[in-house]
């Protein structure tokens, strides 16, 4: 069913909020589609610590690049259709569209890599194979008002807010919700802590050693709860939701000029109940929807976001993994009790990663239970990446 809403019209009230969220982010229907987004950190290929040029990065993204970094760009998408974003500190993301098969999706995403790095090769650019960025500290490469409300925003979590934004890089798989949608929702939360921990893959940061398994992880783990923890209830997933976006403090107000600050405190809910001069549309709900980061999101699909990015060729691994592992009702529910040694240890999993004995007995059966079922259209290299991380987790036990 499409939902068609007016998004300059007024939110009312609460109650009309409410019910707009739970029926736009949780969509039924035949789990047939997977798409990614995938993020990294940028780098000088003759030095990685230097800081990052951004006008070699706009001039290598040419007609490619964002808005962001170039207001003039006609954001033309890469060849296999995935558009260009650039984060905070330079971090390059590419989204793709929904594939119907996991083969469709690889040719389409390697195709798109390969233009990316070409691009960037003319600079002397490269793509950054970690998580987290290994050799610099978090600097500001790119401004907008969005991203200068969230840098205010954060102050009170520093450093781990300018880590966050400016030297993160994730790895996002983005699944339909199936025609259960609160079997695959409760899933993804449940096979969390033990996937976050079996690709984990940015311990350094800013030329040291963390002590993290994910210092990415880390990161969104220390910034407020209310925007990042997960949003899960498994006796009322989309009440729980809808609860968690509607208090959630808001990140920022869209206004003419440069300045988005939102009023401290100030939920979004308060503004429809007039704290702020003017009222919210269903567009400013809608908006407020893309500032709230649990590490599963709902958006009308479900979005993964728990997994540090993987290097160029690699991010097929976890996303055949977790495909794998939602293949069947009966395949999740063994996944679940596989899982169940690191279910919501989200802290331990992101700093020990698999050196946790829990974790990695969690992980490796996952990873074993997926190399049973793969899927028929999963490309053969990711049934050799999975088998060698599995072989990585066997043999640190």
């Amino acid at each position: 069913m499409t939902i068609t809403v007016d998004g300059t019209a007024v939110v009312h009230s609460v109650a009309e909020a409410e019910g707009y969220i739970a029926r736009v982010c949780f969509k039924t229907g035949p789990p047939a589609r997977t798409g990614v987004e995938l993020e990294w950190t940028v780098h000088h290929g003759d030095d990685p610590t230097r800081p990052l040029d951004i006008s070699a990065l706009r001039a290598a993204l040419g007609p490619h690049a964002p808005h962001s970094i170039d207001p003039t760009s006609p954001m033309s998408p890469l060849p296999g259709g995935s558009p260009v974003t650039v984060e905070p500190g330079g971090q390059v993301e590419i989204s793709t569209p929904p594939a119907a098969s996991l083969a469709q999706l690889y040719e389409r995403v390697e195709g798109d890599i390969a233009a990316l790095e070409g691009l960037l090769a003319r600079q002397g650019l490269v793509l950054g194979p970690n998580g987290i960025d290994p050799h610099r500290p978090p600097a500001p490469v790119v401004q907008t008002p969005r991203y200068a409300a969230m840098t205010h925003a954060f102050q009170p979590y520093r450093p781990y807010g300018d880590v966050m934004m400016r030297s993160t890089a994730g790895l996002q798989i983005c699944v339909d919700a199936g025609s259960n949608p609160d079997e695959r929702w409760r899933a993804l939360h449940a096979l969390g802590p033990a996937l976050l921990a079996a690709f984990a893959n940015s311990h350094r940061n800013a030329g040291r050693d963390t002590g993290w398994a994910s210092a990415r992880m880390r990161a969104w783990l220390r910034l407020d709860p209310r925007r990042t923890a997960p949003a899960y209830d498994e006796h009322d997933p989309v009440g729980a939701w809808v609860r968690y976006a509607m208090t959630a403090p808001l990140l920022c107000v869209r206004r003419n000029g440069d300045c988005w600050q939102a009023p401290p405190e100030t939920t979004f809910a308060d503004w429809i109940n007039g704290a702020l001069p003017t009222r919210p549309t269903h567009d400013d709900l809608s908006y407020h929807l893309t500032t709230l980061f649990p590490p599963v999101r709902p958006r009308g699909y479900l979005e993964v976001r728990y997994l540090d990015t993987q290097p160029p060729g690699e991010w097929i691994a976890p996303v055949t993994a977790l495909t794998s592992l939602l293949n069947s009702s009966e395949i999740i529910a063994e996944a679940e009790r596989r899982a169940a040694p690191a279910i919501d240890r989200w802290e331990v999993a992101a700093r020990s990663g698999t050196a946790d004995p829990a974790i990695a007995a969690a992980a490796r059966d996952l990873l074993a239970l997926a190399l049973e079922n793969l899927p028929a259209d999963a490309p053969a290299l990711a049934g050799d990446l999975i088998r060698r991380r599995l072989d990585e987790i066997r043999g640190t036990e």
